[in-house]
């Protein structure tokens, strides 16, 4: 069976696919934008000796899903997971506490995008969806992170409740978000081994994972709105964590 190809879309995100290192196939540039702006992705293709191909801007259209591509595209093997045992390996190997952010099925790709993208910002270790209703890795998800899709390990569980026992197992503290949650976030503390759980976008976290987590808490709401976008939500919340870690420094 042949290897899965897609296309990652816009000029940053080709870029920053470029200075990872990720094997790019080849590059496709809509005719007309030999410009600055595509400048240094045809410099960094020279140097590695990508093909380059310049097309119709229509030919990049019809095969854009983001539809905001910028008259860029990089043809690339589809993205990789990493595997759970895997990724515990990677932390316990680590002398920092471990940050992770767990994804209660986002189905959004722009929210994932987003999300993953500040997790990128503030250091999150990886961020670990569900393999069954939740946003993956597309060519939307990748254009929205802005590149971050490059850089932040992206975990598929099976059963996101089983999961959060085994990082309890692994010394690592679950704080959910929810409105209804006994403390304001900023009231916790995560100095320690944290896992972050984001509800999705309709009906916050289930159930059951939230009785799994070890603590709840929300974030204040003083408008007319009760409640937040799910990756608004989460880049509160990393960015709390990565407050209380730069504060302890």
């Amino acid at each position: 069976m042949s290897e899965e190809k897609v296309y990652i879309e816009g000029r940053h995100p080709v870029e920053e696919a470029l200075a990872s290192n990720r094997t790019i196939d080849k590059i496709f540039i809509a005719k007309g934008g030999k410009s600055a702006n595509v400048k240094t992705i045809l410099d960094i293709a020279k140097e590695k000796k990508i093909p380059v191909s310049f097309v119709d801007r229509k030919k990049i259209d019809e095969i854009s899903q983001s539809h905001a591509h910028q008259g860029v595209l990089a043809k690339v093997s589809a993205h990789s997971y990493i595997e759970f045992d895997d990724l515990m390996d990677i932390i316990g190997d680590r002398e920092r506490p471990a940050f992770l952010v767990l994804l209660d099925e986002i189905q959004d790709p722009h929210n994932l995008g987003s999300v993953l993208r500040s997790a990128d910002a503030s250091g999150a270790d990886a961020v670990i969806i569900p393999k069954r209703r939740s946003a993956t890795l597309t060519p939307i998800v990748a254009k929205t992170s802005a590149g971050a899709v490059e850089y932040v390990p992206v975990c598929k569980v099976v059963n996101l409740s089983k999961t959060i026992d085994k990082l309890k197992e692994n010394g690592i503290w679950v704080t959910g978000a929810d409105m209804d949650g006994d403390k304001l976030y900023y009231d916790e503390d995560f100095k320690g081994h944290t896992a972050l759980v984001i509800g999705n976008e309709g009906q916050g976290i289930s159930r059951l994972v939230r009785e799994k987590c070890d603590f709840l808490v929300r974030i204040p709401m003083k408008g007319k709105v009760n409640s937040l976008n799910a990756s608004v939500s989460a880049s509160i919340l990393m960015y709390e964590v990565r407050r209380q870690r730069d504060a302890r420094l």
